[in-house]
């Protein structure tokens, strides 16, 4: 999809929903998660969070975050069940309520990363021994690690926290044998991803997966997984070249919105944030749709024919008349 194109489509963006029929509402960062009875609606908007809040509306980031995902759960459903029912929209997934475990995920293919849970950032400060394993002196940022680590977080909406496998124990977070299935599943998840990704050419450098116990007491795979929102990814056949030079790899940016504000404005404490630039905008809607392609192998495809947020609502009511 060109930016022309893009740019003709900038208003064309679901910010919100409200749907009362769909159940209780719960506004998430993205999504807008609709609970009635045993399911879940999870509507993507086109909503673009940073500095802790909503700093910008997306064209067609809803719909490519929710394809995306309903890609790779098709692509490992032989790992482990996962929570989807059904996608009666580009941009909706029903799903299987489940209870979600305490601990995040969190797989990492590389030593890299600037925040303060990041390994790089650890390590820079001498930091060697991370409870479930131990990197060795004289590694570099961006450099591939030996094997692919399990570093588990607690959930939390403001920091999360890292946390080790014996610690998620310790304060009985989660018995010993089910953090023993998430590190295995997360691991195998992991190594798919990874395959796959480097089939289309990029580099799957770290994610986060979430799980669930369903009404059977089953482990499934919930949320989301493979997102550029949810992992890293680099572009393969630059990753040697680049390190080689000492640069930073190529990867999916959208670091360039978020200078923006904060060159034009205090995101955290300003009430009402500027109007991000359209060209910025667009080139970020771009981008989705580019790594969407690229993952899926598939041409992004949206209906011009209606708004998105028409579209959606039609879908809903389509839903509930079934």
């Amino acid at each position: 999809m060109n930016l022309d194109l893009i740019k003709e489509n900038i208003e064309n963006v679901l910010e919100d929903t409200h749907f009362p029929s769909l159940g209780e509402k719960k506004k998430g960062k993205v999504r807008d998660i609709y609970a009635s009875g045993e399911n879940l609606t999870l509507i993507s908007t086109d909503r673009h969070s940073s500095f802790d809040r909503n700093i910008a509306l997306i064209p067609f980031k809803g719909e490519v975050l929710n394809q995306i995902s309903l890609f790779w759960f098709e692509k490992t459903k032989d790992i482990i069940a996962n929570h989807v029912l059904n996608s009666p929209d580009p941009s909706i997934l029903v799903a299987k309520k489940c209870t979600p475990l305490a601990i995040e995920c969190v797989m990492r293919g590389y030593i890299t990363g600037v925040t303060d849970t990041s390994l790089w950032t650890h390590y820079k400060k001498g930091k060697r021994d991370f409870g479930d394993f131990v990197l060795p002196d004289g590694m570099y940022k961006n450099q591939k690690l030996e094997t692919p680590v399990f570093t588990p977080t607690t959930k939390n909406d403001k920091h999360d926290r890292p946390v080790t496998i014996q610690e998620i124990i310790t304060e009985k977070l989660l018995p010993a044998e089910t953090i023993k299935t998430l590190e295995e599943k997360s691991k195998a998840l992991f190594a798919r991803g990874q395959e796959i990704a480097l089939e289309k050419g990029l580099i799957l450098v770290d994610t986060k997966y979430e799980f669930g116990l369903d009404e059977n007491n089953q482990i499934i795979l919930i949320d989301e997984i493979h997102t550029p929102d949810s992992s890293r990814y680099w572009k393969a056949s630059t990753y040697e070249e680049r390190i080689q030079k000492g640069e930073e790899p190529e990867y999916f940016d959208k670091e360039f919105l978020r200078l923006w504000f904060k060159e034009n404005c205090d995101p955290y404490n300003d009430p009402v944030l500027p109007k991000a630039p359209n060209d910025l905008v667009a080139e970020l809607s771009r981008r989705y749709v580019e790594i969407y392609e690229t993952i899926t192998g598939n041409e992004f495809k949206h209906d011009f024919s209606q708004t998105t947020k028409e579209r959606v609502s039609k879908s809903v009511l389509d839903l509930k008349t079934e």
